[in-house]
């Protein structure tokens, strides 16, 4: 019997994830170490597991199938640029602080606990509100990433749609049950790093074949002189039978939009809690250099590339763009090469669902179940409790995805936004403005969640403005003048505000 290459080393891959999974499960036996590993991460695994749990199944899937429709017209290469420049910010200055700041904040091990600790909030609605947000807007995440595995599963082995969902649930479930945040860091390091090796590698070998960057960009001009214009749109229509056709100069707000994926990173409560975990702060310097060559620069423009390569290689026009790096992949290496390459895809996937599982898990237990319900609950209790929610969320997201499939960047666009307007002023502020306080942070919040809800759902809003700049904008407002508006913080607030400033230095 023939053995199919690119069914083998999907198997063995899967295999090895769970094989993680049972050797950390040992090592999980609180709910620090369930939810933030007990802080041991080292600079790699920060690194790696922090972009790889950043960038799922869009940086392979997405990004190359708006590269592929669009090459630089349209907004491809400013997301890219502004993801590049937001993080870097990110590392720069916010990475180092809040891992201080969460020390003192009493050891604080989730993004709710933090904002609740640092502005002594007893009132608990710090917490209760960055939870909702949390769990409303991650469930949307990760039913995307199961779509988007379903979507690998679909266009690699023409699995039906719900087996292939069902597929890839059980073995991300299996092993974030059973290792938690070490098994998903774990996981994410060596799935970081596939990413990394299948964009670049095939980028460069791609580049290779064609003759370099001139005759790239002279074979996308022959195609159309649009896909090598960074301000002009270009339209692709496989139905319509268009394909590439000019669509105008893309606009100011057009490059703002495009660009303020940036801003996101700020608010992303999975990327923030790497930080959290790193082992020691003096580490995070050369995680933000591994982090920004290897799972930042070459992942996103080596994606740009490969949408772009197959705009001229590719004889058929795709009906689906986003497929693009899967066909390429299948024309120009054997089953067993490709068969490594694919599983980045399934890599970068379960990467990011991985982690949404887990920072929603840790919503439920740390900051409803154990803060409401159980304050004095054993730790062994706490671990348990979090490995049940964990199989709950997934069933939920599960469900959400079971319907018919969408674009896996516009959902993810959306939670993206969501979370970016939400959070990031308020993780901002909260580690920058010691005037800062709760009622404006709580403001903050609100504001920013609720203008991407309506923004969002309005389409010619939307069409104008990526809905994370109104909400970040407006979020910022809101903390700003609440704050002003409230009584000065407490002089223990201060205090400890000094300190962690001066701790950082």
């Amino acid at each position: 019997m023939d053995i199919n290459p690119t069914y083998l080393t999907f198997i063995l891959y899967l295999v090895m994830l769970i094989v993680i999974g049972f050797i950390t499960y040992r090592m999980t036996n609180t709910l620090s170490d369930y939810i933030l590993g007990g802080r041991k991460l080292n600079s790699w695994v920060t690194a790696f597991s922090a972009q790889a749990s950043d960038f799922s199944g869009w940086l392979l899937l997405g990004l190359p199938g708006a590269a592929y429709a669009a090459g630089f017209g349209q907004w491809s290469l400013w997301i890219a640029v502004g993801l590049a420049i937001g993080a870097m910010v990110n590392w720069q200055y916010v990475a180092r602080r809040l891992r201080v700041y969460t020390e003192y904040s009493n050891d604080a091990i989730t993004l709710p606990e933090f904002f609740e600790n640092r502005f002594r909030d007893r009132s608990n609605l710090l917490r209760i509100i960055a939870a909702a947000f949390i769990l409303i807007f991650f469930l949307f995440y990760t039913a995307s990433g199961l779509v988007a595995g379903a979507k690998l599963f679909e266009g690699t082995f023409g699995f039906e749609y719900h087996t292939a969902l069902l597929i890839g649930a059980t073995v991300i479930v299996g092993y974030t049950f059973l290792g938690g945040f070490l098994a998903v860091s774990w996981t994410d390091f060596i799935q970081g790093f596939l990413m990394f090796l299948a964009l670049a590698v095939t980028a460069i070998y791609g580049l290779y074949e064609i003759g370099g960057f001139g005759a790239l960009f002279d074979e996308l001009a022959s195609v159309n002189s649009s896909l090598t214009d960074a301000f002009e749109g270009t339209s692709y229509d496989h139905e319509k039978g268009i394909f590439w056709e000019s669509a105008g100069a893309i606009g100011f707000l057009g490059i703002i939009s495009a660009l303020a994926w940036g801003l996101g990173y700020f608010g992303q409560p999975h990327i923030l809690a790497r930080f959290m975990a790193i082992r020691d702060r003096k580490e995070i310097r050369k995680a933000r250099l591994i982090a920004m060559t290897m799972g930042v620069a070459i992942p996103l423009y080596g994606s740009l590339l490969v949408g772009m390569l197959g705009s001229v290689t590719i004889a058929e026009p795709l009906s689906d763009p986003e497929q693009v790096f899967i066909v390429l992949v299948e024309m120009t290496y054997n089953p067993w090469i490709a068969g490594v390459l694919l599983a980045a895809v399934l890599a970068a996937i379960m990467s990011t669902v991985d982690s949404q599982l887990l920072v929603s898990s840790s919503a439920l237990t740390e900051d409803f179940y154990r803060k409401f319900f159980r304050k004095e609950a054993s730790e062994s209790e706490l671990v348990w409790i979090g490995r049940v929610s964990v199989m709950v969320i997934a069933l939920i997201a599960l469900g959400l995805a079971w319907g018919e499939e969408s674009s896996v960047l516009e959902l993810v666009s959306y939670a993206w936004a969501g979370f970016g307007a939400t959070f990031g002023p308020a993780v901002l502020f909260s580690l920058f403005w010691k005037r800062a306080t709760r009622n404006g942070v709580l403001a903050g919040m609100l504001v920013g969640g609720i203008t991407v809800f309506v923004w969002g759902f309005n389409e010619t809003l939307a069409g104008i403005l990526y809905e994370l700049v109104p909400g970040f904008l407006l979020s910022s407002i809101a903390i700003v003048i609440f704050s002003l508006m409230d009584r000065k913080p407490s002089e223990d607030i201060i205090e400890e505000y000094e300190k962690v400033v001066k701790e950082e230095k």
